[in-house]
């Protein structure tokens, strides 16, 4: 579509040239190489039914600029004029590109440079290792025991050491055990949802840098169409046949044709930007990226809204807070159950027995007891636990409700880029090169003014600039339904 559209500022040209009466002929061939030092290109044209076969040929160029926009493997088209070996008004379709960074390399590239990964992979472990913690043994206490070391009627007195556990009962280290393990179950679900943030980040931005590649060549492609009737008007002026308005319209157009050039270009710089900063790596270089920009896929809203509910991690994560806060009620309940602590002591009693005057000896006691659970029952505990329960269950409705809201809007600007994708492809843009073509051949013809081709020109530039930004507009609604709607590669990671 490109090619036709550059061709269509040939036949402005054209109108000069039949004025000198040297007879034009359109060629279209591959760049085989191109010679910046001599100025010219070297073409394999293709073969003219009737006429020249394929063959490769050295061209000069009516523009030298083009010499730095095209490249070998390119296709062309140009208009020739008969024994001269010069190309007019080259047209550039760019070649496949075989060369670049693809979103593959991007996604693995963030998930392993970005620190939020990190973090999140922390995290993790740190859960990992407060679940070992939690639901050990409590340690057994060991010390030294000592009884009427002064007194008695002889002064023995008993020493030694003793030896005390606490025994836990009713299961509350099983349940301890069991509000870690899901508290680190959460926090890899946490660490699914950092990920995720981070390859729908990386995705989104990578299409909006493909759209930002893809304007880049629209305005090139239009500040070359600009510049072409530019000299046109200026060859039509010198015969006498555009006045001056014409001459300095055409020039400003021109000018805006460069302006939004610029603006384009910055426009791709600024999201390379943005886009190597959430890889992690700011200071990656400017790559031409592989990616099909107008492979927009095709969503179902009942279909995602299910995949969503059903799938999305933070749905995930807001069931396991409910299993959790279950299982910390639990944990509750079980805390008032009396724990036995026992201890045994072992000493030697000097003290000596009145018929023989020897020492005791070794004596030993034990000593078992519980608390009893009057007063503190753990029942602000066991009430705060129930209602964290509802609270809970109530978080996942809410986040239900929330997901069903942001697909709904997501679907809305997605179902509108892409009904005008599908009219500025299949209508507004053939009939707009249409309307052009048709002004710029009575112009040419002196049948129509001048304003009424500008006109034609300025309407079909402006909607190929739309249409590459509805297509970017359908890529990141998508990509945001197809993401779960995290979007966010640079936010902190869920604890």
């Amino acid at each position: 579509m490109k090619v036709t559209y550059m061709a269509l500022a040939l036949w402005i040209s054209a109108g000069f040239a039949q004025q000198t009466q040297r007879k034009p002929s359109t060629l279209q061939g591959t760049v085989e190489a191109v010679n910046a030092g001599t100025n010219r290109l070297s073409v394999v044209n293709d073969p003219i039914p009737g006429g020249m076969e394929s063959m490769t040929m050295v061209y000069s160029v009516d523009d030298e600029a083009v010499l730095s926009r095209v490249h070998p493997g390119d296709r062309i088209t140009a208009t020739t004029y008969d024994g001269e070996m010069k190309l007019y008004g080259v047209v550039v379709q760019r070649a496949p590109a075989t060369q670049g960074t693809s979103l593959d390399e991007l996604e693995k590239a963030g998930l392993s440079s970005n620190p939020t990964a990190v973090q999140a992979d922390a995290n993790f472990r740190v859960a990992s290792a407060l679940a070992r913690q939690s639901g050990l043994y409590p340690n057994p206490t060991a010390g030294y025991y000592g009884d009427e070391i002064r007194g008695g009627s002889y002064g023995g007195g008993k020493q030694g050491g003793y030896i005390s556990q606490t025994i836990v009962t009713g299961g509350k280290l099983s349940a301890a055990r069991r509000v870690a393990g899901l508290a680190m179950a959460e926090s890899k679900t946490a660490a699914e949802v950092q990920r995720q943030r981070i390859v729908n980040n990386v995705r989104m931005l990578f299409y909006q840098v493909l759209a930002a590649q893809r304007m880049v060549e629209v305005r090139q492609h239009l500040a070359h169409l600009s510049e072409d009737a530019t000299e046109t008007a200026h060859q039509l002026a010198n015969i006498g046949q555009a006045d001056r308005p014409i001459i300095l319209q055409s020039e400003v157009e021109q000018q805006q044709a460069n302006i939004q050039l610029r603006i384009a270009e910055q426009n791709l710089a600024s999201s390379w930007r943005t886009l190597s900063v959430v890889v992690g790596k700011p200071d990656l270089p400017l790559t031409h990226l592989l990616g099909d920009l107008e492979a927009i896929p095709d969503l179902n809203y009942s279909q995602w809204l299910a995949t969503t509910l059903s799938d999305s991690p933070e749905v995930k994560l807001a069931q396991q807070s409910v299993e959790r806060a279950e299982a910390m009620f639990s944990q509750a309940k079980k805390a008032p159950i009396p724990d036995l602590e026992v201890s045994a002591n072992l000493s030697q009693d000097n003290e000596l027995i009145e018929n023989t005057h020897r020492p005791v000896g070794l004596v030993g006691g034990v000593q078992a007891g519980v608390q009893i659970p009057i007063f503190n029952r753990n029942q602000g505990q066991i009430s705060a636990a129930r209602e964290e329960i509802e609270s809970a269950r109530q978080e996942l409705a809410r986040k239900k409700l929330q997901i069903t809201r942001d697909v709904a809007a997501l679907f809305r600007d997605y179902d509108a880029a892409r009904v005008t994708v599908k009219q500025y492809k299949s209508e507004m843009l053939p009939r707009a090169e249409e309307a052009y073509k048709l002004y710029s051949a009575s112009y040419r013809n002196m049948a129509a003014a001048y304003p009424q081709a500008l006109m034609s020109q300025r309407t079909l530039f402006q909607l190929e600039a739309d249409y590459v930004q509805a297509l970017d507009a359908a890529w990141q609604s998508s990509l945001a339904i197809r993401g779960f709607g995290l979007m966010d590669g640079l936010a902190m990671p869920i604890r």
